[in-house]
């Protein structure tokens, strides 16, 4: 007796030459609907599922492989007993199972499919035909990925079809079937919404790259898109020109997207490992770059600069003074692209508006043995419930920048600090140990441009420390979350120097 496939596929790529191979190499083919007039088109010979089956196709197709000549002829092991039954009930093995599954993805991406829609393109037999065919991989090679097929026909051409080639075919349709119940799963998720942090979490992301190496050479990495996630984001961003995207690229890119889409107001931020070394607003791009790039001139060199704005010549001209390793805009005017092309490595991305709020809600970070999974920190906090606590009351220009500084250092690693002035970041404070550390730091960098500045905290003063460094340099105004039992401490001391404190009565630890 030869050898029986079946073949059912959506994607059809390599099909034809596959299933012609395997006729070639003496083998039946059993296919169905779509592939089978494919096939036949394509002068392969294939039988009819219902030639098998000996049953019709019923509920508008939905059931056409559910059989137990199918089933039987899949999950049969090779010994004398299942054989014999069998034979015994007319059914003929298959040896060979190539299929892929209907296209839910494609369906769900479409503006305004309906859940009717998305409903009829959930495949039942195909994934049961795989499960199947994974399961009892001894007996039967399961192809889910059209990339396999020329390796499968040199393979049996070859007689070289080993136990690790079978068990690393059905680890790829276990992945394959995994993969597309989690996209129905987090599709249905956006539909009717259950617990926001499941007993059983379930994810479906698609890789985009391989990455040459992970956040140094010896680590391997690899990027991947949240399937569902169609907003504004580094990864659905179109890169426009430049060397392949680094794993540390990407974080950078992140960050400075974050921070940049939290201001209505023209905005330029400068990264350097995944903190803001530069943030100022102005009337035009050019002029915000020019004062975000002022604030930290050496840190900025290599920098990932992110633009709420079209970037337009005269930005473009700015920004080619130095070096940097990727700008990410709305867009980019046609001069500006013509300019920017003389750097032939520097990375252009390009995501559209930012005006939609971005839905990824989910903060995902990997631990040893686990994972930790938060709701990203994207609470606006309300200015009206902003709470004066000192003596002293901001002027309107204080509080304005006063909630400039906090939506950046809400962005900075923590323990975080920073000053600024005139809608410009001057001294950033990060990652220190201690909040008087990067406090010194960020006043330091700032210097004598720190009087008449203000100060953001991230978290509450432990001490008034901070509050004694801040006044020394000649900062007017400090906006922090509160909430330590020193604040009394703090207060005190703030109005000794006749500084403005606002608490915000919230916190944003960067960790």
């Amino acid at each position: 007796m030869g050898k029986r496939a079946i073949i059912s596929v959506s994607d059809k790529t390599g099909v034809v030459e596959f299933a012609r191979g395997l006729v070639e190499l003496g083998w039946e083919i059993v296919s169905t609907g779509g592939t089978y007039k494919t096939l036949r088109e394509a002068g392969v010979p294939s039988l009819y599922v219902e030639e098998v089956t000996g049953f019709p196709q019923i509920l508008e197709g939905r059931v056409k492989t559910l059989h137990p000549k199918i089933h039987g002829g899949i999950l049969a092991r090779r010994t004398p007993e299942h054989l014999g039954e069998l034979e015994a009930h007319g059914i003929v093995p298959i040896d060979l199972v190539a299929v892929n599954l209907y296209p839910f993805r494609a369906t769900i991406k479409r503006p305004g499919v309906t859940l009717e829609e998305a409903v009829e393109q959930i495949d039942i037999g195909g994934p049961t035909m795989i499960r199947a065919a994974a399961k009892n991989h001894a007996s039967v090679l399961v192809v889910v990925n059209p990339s396999r097929y020329d390796e499968v026909l040199q393979r049996l051409r070859a007689g070289q079809v080993t136990e690790a080639f079978r068990l690393q075919l059905a680890r790829e349709a276990f992945a394959h079937t995994a993969f597309y119940d989690a996209t129905i799963a987090t599709y249905m998720e956006t539909l009717a919404p259950g617990e926001k942090f499941p007993p059983e979490l379930v994810l479906a992301f698609e890789r985009i790259q391989l990455l040459r190496y992970g956040e140094n050479p010896h680590q391997q990495a690899a990027f991947y898109r949240d399937l569902l996630e169609g907003g504004v984001a580094v990864a659905n961003a179109e890169q426009l020109q430049g060397k392949e995207l680094s794993y540390n690229n990407i974080l950078d890119l992140n960050s400075a997207l974050e921070l940049v889409r939290e201001f209505a107001e023209p905005t330029v931020v400068i990264v350097k490992h995944n903190n803001p070394c530069g943030v100022a607003q102005d009337r035009t791009v050019a002029g915000a770059y020019r004062r975000a790039y002022e604030a930290d001139p050496v840190s900025a060199f290599g920098g990932i600069v992110a633009v709420n704005r079209v970037v337009d010549e005269e930005a473009a001209r700015a920004m080619l003074e130095i070096f940097l390793e990727a700008i990410i805009a709305p867009d980019f005017t046609q001069g500006a692209l013509e300019l920017l092309r003389g750097k032939t490595n520097l990375r252009l991305l390009r995501t559209g508006g930012l005006e939609q709020a971005s839905g990824d809600w989910r903060d995902l970070r990997k631990v040893s043995g686990g994972l930790l999974f938060q709701e990203a920190d994207r609470t606006v906090f309300d200015p009206a419930n902003l709470k004066v606590v000192t003596r002293r009351k901001p002027t309107p220009e204080e509080m304005e920048e006063l909630l400039f500084a906090f939506k950046v250092v809400k962005h900075v690693k923590s323990n975080a600090i920073v000053v600024s002035k005139n809608r410009q970041v001057l001294g950033v404070g990060a990652g220190q140990m201690n909040r008087v550390g990067s406090a010194r730091i960020s006043l330091e960098q700032a210097g004598e441009k720190a009087r008449g500045a203000v100060l953001a905290s991230d978290a509450f003063f432990p001490f008034a420390d901070t509050v004694e460094l801040a006044a020394r340099a000649g900062i007017t105004a400090i906006i922090q979350p509160g909430g330590s039992i020193r604040d009394q401490d703090s207060i005190n001391l703030a109005d000794e120097h006749n500084l403005a404190m606002v608490f915000t009565g919230m916190r944003h630890f960067r960790h």
